[in-house]
């Protein structure tokens, strides 16, 4: 097996592409699956409403609310409170999501979350907590796919949902892989 090295890395916003040499099918889709489904990532998982008078459901608003990304430091707090309180006429965006932790806050500030009409009114706390892609698709931090060059090469191509860098993202794959073979290495 010939050395392992990365060339061609490019990086633009949140996409990154880079080529990967000297590694095998197996290793090139251990690295995509875990990043896919193996990292820790926050995302909205409880919201309790203390008052919706909007047009829609509580539940609808849970779910749109639940799939924004959320930014995703190194170290987590196993949990993170949000708020909202909003009162129309108004376009509710995601950015009137309030954190009580500064370090971690929605990714994209200009989602819609709801139009609120004339004395409508929207107040709620949320909870952020982590979990991975496995368990939920709103955990997952982005795409990672690859492609075959020739034997030994793969180009790879790494697209955040914006919870993290693409970069970050598979420096911690890398980093899972590596600790999970420590402990498969230590129960040997």
């Amino acid at each position: 097996m010939s050395k392992i090295g990365i060339t061609e890395i490019k990086e633009k916003g949140d996409r990154l592409t880079f080529k990967l040499k000297g590694v095998t099918v197996p290793f090139a889709n251990a690295l995509r699956r875990y990043a896919m489904g193996q990292l820790a990532t926050y995302a909205i998982d409880k919201v309790t409403f203390y008052e919706n008078n909007s047009a829609f459901f509580d539940e609808y608003l849970a779910n749109r609310i639940g799939l924004i990304p959320i930014t995703t430091p190194d170290k987590l707090e196993e949990e993170v409170m949000f708020s909202l309180n909003a009162e129309g006429p108004l376009l509710v965006l995601s950015s009137s999501l309030e954190s009580s932790n500064p370090k971690v806050s929605v990714a994209n500030k200009h989602l819609p979350i709801v139009e609120l009409g004339n004395k409508q009114v929207l107040r709620l706390e949320c909870v952020a907590k982590k979990g991975k892609g496995r368990d939920h698709a709103k955990f997952q931090p982005g795409i990672l796919s690859y492609s075959y060059d020739e034997p030994g090469e793969y180009q790879f191509m790494v697209e955040s949902c914006g919870q993290i860098s693409p970069k970050d993202m598979v420096k911690r794959t890398l980093g899972a892989l590596i600790e999970r073979c420590k402990e498969i290495e230590k129960e040997l």
